[in-house]
Formats: structure tokens, C-alpha cells, sequence
């Protein structure tokens, strides 16, 4: 129970430092690790994150949450084996951040990054 209620503000603290945004309409480009440009955008209420090098898609269609954030199941990372998926949640930020975290096993293991647009 701990962890849930945990989860549960860190999601709120998140949202509330990057401003989820109501569009479903997403196309702009941010940057992964401060150089690798990524193309997020929307494609029949769905969001996408496709790295612009390689075309590697790393959100494979997440789903709108009524919060503004975008999760879904199929999350891959470009470093990691292309077997594993991962839970994901995206949030969108009005401070032109994009915030991104997968977790594995139950939510035992995650892992998050900041993106910059550019």
C-alpha cells in the first residue's frame, strides 16, 4: 500500500512540475541525452517517440490518460535488448520538458529520463 500511495505522488509531483497538457495533437522534436533528437507526436490519438537517427519507436502508441499523461505497455528503450518492454508513462510538460519513465517486473524496476525540445 505504501508504494502505491508512493507512486501515486510522485505522478501528481511530476504533473505538477511539467504542467500536463490537455493536447492530443503532439508533434515536436526533444532531444535524449542532449543530442539525440526524438520526434514525438500524435497519430490517431495515440503518441509515438521516434528516434529521428534510426527511426527506433520507443512509446509504440501509448494511450491519453484523463490527467494528460500518456502511458501504455509496449515501451521499448534504445539501449536495452529489443525483446524487453517496459509499462510506461510520458507527461508532457509546458515548460518544454518531456518527462519519460519505464518500469519492468510489477514496477519494481524503473527508470527516467528529461527530455529538452529543441
Amino acid at each position: 500500500m505504501k508504494k502505491m500511495i508512493l507512486t501515486g505522488a510522485a505522478v501528481v509531483l511530476t504533473m505538477t512540475a511539467f504542467g500536463a497538457s490537455a493536447a492530443t495533437n503532439i508533434n515536436k522534436t526533444y532531444l535524449r541525452k542532449g543530442t539525440q533528437e526524438v520526434r514525438v507526436f500524435t497519430k490517431d490519438g495515440k503518441l509515438y517517440c521516434r528516434r529521428v537517427k534510426d527511426n527506433f519507436e520507443m512509446c509504440h502508441g501509448m494511450d491519453q490518460q484523463p490527467d494528460g499523461t500518456w502511458t501504455g505497455k509496449k515501451m521499448k528503450h534504445p539501449d536495452m535488448p529489443g525483446f524487453m518492454t517496459f509499462n510506461g508513462t510520458v507527461v508532457i510538460g509546458s515548460n518544454k520538458k518531456l518527462s519519460i519513465k519505464g518500469c519492468m517486473i510489477g514496477g519494481a524496476f524503473c527508470a527516467s529520463e528529461i527530455w529538452d525540445e529543441k
